[in-house]
């Protein structure tokens, strides 16, 4: 019975189901395991995916249903059985994403002082806007010190940020510039105000704690836990806006938790990808 028990992955229903929903999670397993294959797979194998994390099978359905209407999956009849695939808009989003998790933290610039800003103002009464114009710019790596006022180290930027704008139709009214931080007020509270790096230093100490001292079974225990690795790991590149090293606080725990991800994935994949193909080839 001991050895069973310690065979199976720890699931606990208020942190990963109800932190992370069904659908975030579903994109999790599409992004790590389906758009590698490039090829449908049945809804059996998504079901028991999401199982591993207490989603029952009728908030997993939903789930498919949901993204399928959003346009990044599209469903296909086999008889009695039905299989999803990745539509055409729905690969281009998750290959962006994965090359933006996998490519997090790697390699360090030269930062030369130089901020790119970009002002944009959007009316109060626009929430649902101001919503997506945050959430976008805060996955490009920008903070916001003041309302309508986003800058971020990295000059590189701008072409993703007009890109942004002009898809939420801002760009005509927004401005940009760069420019080094003058002698008025602190360059160390500008960014203080404009990212929460406690908290994102937070989460990293989460994440070491949870992942350090973890050595899952084959099976299905590997495959939930690589499964929640990558998971907790695609929020960091939101969270985190990759600072230079001038503008962090000393002994900065992100270097620390890129190692443990990238070595905890290269351990686990072998094993979790078996486990994948075994549920897929029901």
């Amino acid at each position: 019975m001991a050895k069973d028990a310690a065979a199976r992955p720890v699931v606990s229903r208020r942190r990963e189901v109800g932190d992370a929903s069904a659908r975030s999670l579903l994109m999790t397993v599409l992004g790590e395991y389906v758009l590698p294959r490039g090829r449908p797979v049945w809804t059996s194998a998504l079901v028991e995916a999401l199982a591993l994390f207490g989603v029952e099978e009728k908030s997993a359905r939903q789930s498919l249903a949901r993204t399928a209407a959003e346009g990044w999956l599209a469903s296909e009849r086999v008889g009695r059985r039905t299989r999803w695939a990745l539509t055409p808009p729905g690969r281009r989003l998750l290959t962006e994403g994965a090359q933006r998790i996998y490519d997090f933290g790697s390699g360090e610039r030269v930062w030369d002082g130089t901020w790119l800003v970009v002002l944009v103002s959007v009316p109060e009464a626009k929430r649902d806007l101001r919503h997506r114009v945050r959430t976008r710019l805060s996955w490009a790596g920008f903070g916001s010190p003041e309302p309508g006022v986003w800058i971020t180290p990295r000059a590189d930027r701008e072409a993703e940020a007009l890109g942004v704008l002009k898809e939420l139709g801002l760009a005509d009214d927004a401005m940009s510039f760069t420019a080094t931080y003058g002698a008025v007020g602190s360059e160390a509270a500008m960014v203080a105000r404009a990212w929460d790096l406690s908290g994102v230093e937070d989460r990293y100490e989460a994440f070491i704690d949870e992942f350090t001292g973890l050595h899952p079974a084959d099976g299905d225990p590997v495959l939930h836990s690589l499964t929640l690795l990558v998971h907790e790991w695609r929020r960091f590149p939101f969270l985190d806006p990759r600072l230079p090293p001038k503008l962090l606080p000393a002994g900065w725990s992100g270097a620390r938790a890129t190692e443990l991800f990238h070595g905890r994935h290269a351990e686990w994949t072998t094993a979790a990808q078996r486990r994948w193909d075994e549920l897929a080839a029901d």
